[in-house]
């Protein structure tokens, strides 16, 4: 049943622009998440609950990664938050500020690049969308969990899946502290923090 929740919430708009060492360890050796060439950028995201480092798949997924870094090198994320937190799913941020009031977004959408072969594995980032594939922007998510459910399938509507672009290399404890942060509603909003969990900066290390 819970998973079920978990598939009709990405369904609608759910994922829309709208652990402990040996874990993390473990997530780092993920099957399949591996890029060729070695071609990859690193981000630190600042938080009030800790520091999240992950690299970015340029070669992978370019055109997000592309993206990503043109909100970062803005300081769009600066004083963002994570809205959105799901135990055993993910946590969603990157578009809303404390009063979850939207950001004003000027760029244009991505194109889903879903069908690059990574997964939707525990400790990856993805982008979140509405339910149009290519309809991404700012807002991205991290996978506390192995949601296969999210991966591409086919290039349909229902098949697109959600784009991974990344991957935590350091601080997913971190995220597991998030992922259990209380939460409760706020105005159409649910799943968030009661107590804000502010993205304080986002930069390139790499």
């Amino acid at each position: 049943m819970k998973h079920l929740l978990t598939f009709l919430f990405a369904m609608m708009l759910g994922l829309g622009a709208a652990g402990c060492n040996a874990d993390e360890k473990a997530a780092d050796k993920a099957d399949g998440q591996s890029t060729s060439g070695g071609n990859m950028s690193t981000i630190l995201i600042e938080t009030n609950k800790g520091n999240i480092t992950a690299e970015l798949y340029v070669d992978k997924a370019p055109k997000t990664v592309a993206n990503i870094l043109t909100y970062v090198e803005e300081g769009f994320y600066n004083g963002t938050i994570f809205h959105r937190v799901i135990p055993g799913f993910m946590i969603q941020g990157g578009g809303m500020n404390e009063n979850m009031a939207e950001k004003a977004d000027k760029r244009p959408p991505v194109e889903n690049e879903a069908d690059n072969g990574l997964k939707n594995d525990r400790g990856t980032l993805a982008m979140a969308r509405t339910n149009d594939p290519h309809s991404a922007s700012s807002q991205f998510f991290i996978n506390v969990n192995n949601n296969d459910f999210l991966n591409f399938r086919s290039k349909t509507p229902q098949g697109w899946g959600y784009a991974v672009f990344g991957k935590v290399t350091e601080g997913m404890d971190v995220v597991d502290a998030i992922v259990k942060v209380k939460t409760g509603n706020h105005g159409f909003h649910q799943d968030v923090p009661v107590e804000p969990v502010i993205i304080n900066k986002v930069s390139v290390v790499e």
